[in-house]
């Protein structure tokens, strides 16, 4: 990849032409006329002023429909992450055309590797295209916003991230079991009845992991308020879960649990009793904005013997035996893969479990011996 990227900076430089001139001939010499009229109706009076004003809001009508950048200059930029890239292109399709014949032919005889002509498309800047799971293009507003006395085009030709909602976000409330379609095409949540093992405690805290880890990816998207149909999915497939378990109503579960026009369920520490909640959307574009009691290290095994509230609130570091520090849930993929060669992995095996709960030290000790 190193070898891909020096490849796009020489590319990107011999591709690079700056422009011209800043502005296209005819919007300065509609500009300059505008500009006269200007100063003339500092001395006009009288029927003359009027005429002036009207030709003024005439001749800036025509203004608004001629482009003002001449967009003679041409840029290349890229960007990668591991095996994925996208190049932005200012300049025609044929320039697109002929990077991209460049980019193969380099990948391919230098590389020793392909591209899948699938997913390399020429997209316009004003289409989306896909990238990191985010749909990417560049804003055409015709709307203008108020600014300060007069109106402005304060979004035009910004490079904007969307959420691609359709393509991502539905398929994953499909592929976890949180949703299903009914014959007339609308969509109920549903209950997740392989949690049902689980105690109201790891049910939540599943729920609100796997919230947050897809509101706080999508934080930079500006049409991220969308994610509340995502939230209200996530947070009535929840309800029905726990109700699921008792074999109740969800409807009966917020009220059972109800406190400030919302729901939380409480779980005891050494320290008394403590309450979680349903993560706020809202609230999870930034990790510190987080208002969830549980710490995030939290990872819920359904299949544990323990159940999590009771490991986390005894606050006794299953290695060292310290009390009273909090703790971090170390985790495997399976028992039958450890050694036994260090003491937490003999603790692992000999109680038959993929996570133990220890403290900062001990975990640091773990993962760097």
């Amino acid at each position: 990849m190193n070898e891909l990227d020096k490849f796009a900076e020489k590319t990107a430089k011999k591709y690079y032409k700056d422009r011209d001139r800043v502005r296209t001939k005819e919007y300065d010499d509609l500009s300059s006329v505008i500009g006269s009229i200007r100063k003339e109706l500092k001395t006009a009076t009288g029927q003359r002023k009027s005429e002036l004003l009207k030709q003024r809001k005439m001749l800036r009508k025509q203004l608004r429909k001629i482009p003002c950048a001449s967009q003679t200059d041409k840029v290349m930029k890229y960007i990668r992450y591991a095996d994925d890239f996208i190049i932005g292109v200012k300049g025609e399709k044929a320039d697109c055309e002929n990077i991209k014949r460049q980019f193969s032919d380099f990948i391919s005889h230098e590389l020793k590797m392909e591209l899948l002509e699938k997913k390399t498309l020429i997209t316009h800047s004003s289409q989306f295209a896909r990238f990191l799971g985010y749909d990417i293009r560049v804003r055409r507003d015709k709307t203008a916003k108020p600014h300060g006395k007069h109106l402005q085009r304060t979004l035009n030709m910004k490079v904007e991230l969307c959420v691609p909602f359709k393509d991502k976000i539905m398929p994953f409330l499909f592929r976890k079991s949180i949703i299903r379609q009914l014959k007339d095409g609308t969509l109920e949540p549903i209950a997740r009845k392989y949690l049902y093992v689980c105690t109201d405690l790891e049910i939540l805290t599943a729920f609100n992991a796997e919230l947050r880890g897809v509101c706080n990816y999508y934080a930079l998207a500006s049409n991220y308020t969308r994610l509340c149909y995502f939230a209200y999915f996530m947070e009535y497939s929840c309800l029905k879960t726990i109700a699921g378990k008792h074999k109740t109503t969800a409807r009966k579960i917020i009220a059972k649990y109800a406190y400030d026009g919302s729901w939380r369920i409480p779980y005891k520490t050494k320290k008394g009793n403590r309450y979680s909640k349903f993560a706020d959307y809202m609230k999870c574009k930034k990790a510190t904005d987080f208002d969830e009691v549980i710490k995030d290290y939290a990872v819920i095994h359904a299949t544990t013997r323990t159940t999590f509230e009771d490991r986390l609130s005894a606050e006794v570091c299953e290695l060292c035996g310290k009390t009273g520090v909090p703790l971090e849930i170390h985790h495997v993929n399976k028992v039958k893969n450890l050694k036994g060669k260090d003491f937490w992995e003999i603790m692992m095996i000999a109680k038959k479990r993929k996570t133990i709960a220890v403290c900062k030290e001990c975990h640091h000790k773990i993962h760097n011996p």
